[in-house]
């Protein structure tokens, strides 16, 4: 049994993954940005799951989130698999969350990050970009590109950490729209196999993966000089590096 926290999940992606966890007999806290969204996991929570409640999209409420998280006990995966799809919290939610969250909660061995396909046609320019969400100033693909470079440069920073980015497919969610072609199912498989599987496969670090198979992301999220403007950038922002992580 391992213990998971896993960000946006009350619905899609992040829903189905909590519930296929919990099922298959792992510790599972689930997140919430509102009280008004825990109604939405409840039958989580009559399984013996645990909420933690915050908006991503507001950087005190990310410090508090990963306090709440901390205060639970020892982590051993995080999934950040909430997300959105347009507007001024791209940047917030897409990439300063997930970066915060990694640098303020200490001890998981495990750390998963939701890329996407669209990644590979983001901008790798750092200049004019609005990271408190005041404006717009990123697109989804370019949020996904940072949070696929962030990924590649926890595992190339932290030792003893697994750090992968999954490109979960275009999926029939709310996000997704209706008409998504790929599975659901295999867009949340992967996610659950790098959280708690003991494959050694799945215990190596700096992949991007689609459906448990490995691909090559956009050239610049492998870049060590991308990876480390992209980071000075966050601490910058943030005032927290994850440095002694």
């Amino acid at each position: 049994m391992v213990r998971v926290f896993i960000t946006g999940s009350t619905d899609g992606l992040g829903l189905a993954t909590a519930d296929t966890l919990l099922r298959d007999g792992h510790e599972v806290i689930v997140h919430a940005r509102s009280p008004q969204r825990v109604p939405a996991v409840q039958h989580l929570l009559d399984r013996g799951a645990q909420c933690i409640v915050g908006d991503l999209a507001a950087q005190a409420q990310v410090r508090q989130i990963a306090a709440d998280a901390n205060g639970i006990g020892l982590l051993d995966a995080v999934i950040h698999n909430a997300g959105v799809l347009s507007g001024a919290a791209l940047l917030p939610v897409n990439v300063v969350a997930p970066y915060l969250l990694t640098a303020l909660i200490p001890g998981p061995s495990r750390l998963i990050y939701l890329s996407s396909g669209m990644h590979r046609g983001g901008d790798t320019g750092l200049d004019g970009l609005d990271w408190a969400g005041r404006t717009t100033t990123a697109s989804y693909s370019t949020t996904k590109l940072h949070v696929t470079a962030l990924s590649a440069a926890v595992a190339r920073l932290v030792p003893g950490v697994a750090s992968n980015a999954v490109d979960p497919g275009w999926v029939p969610t709310r996000m997704g729209g209706r008409s998504a072609p790929d599975s659901l199912e295999l867009g949340h498989r992967t996610q659950e196999w790098l959280a708690t599987s003991d494959d050694p496969a799945a215990l190596a670090s700096g992949g991007y993966w689609y459906h448990q198979r490995r691909q090559a992301p956009h050239p610049a999220a492998a870049d060590p000089r991308f990876q480390d403007r992209l980071l000075a950038r966050l601490a910058e922002h943030t005032g927290v590096t994850l440095e002694g992580r």
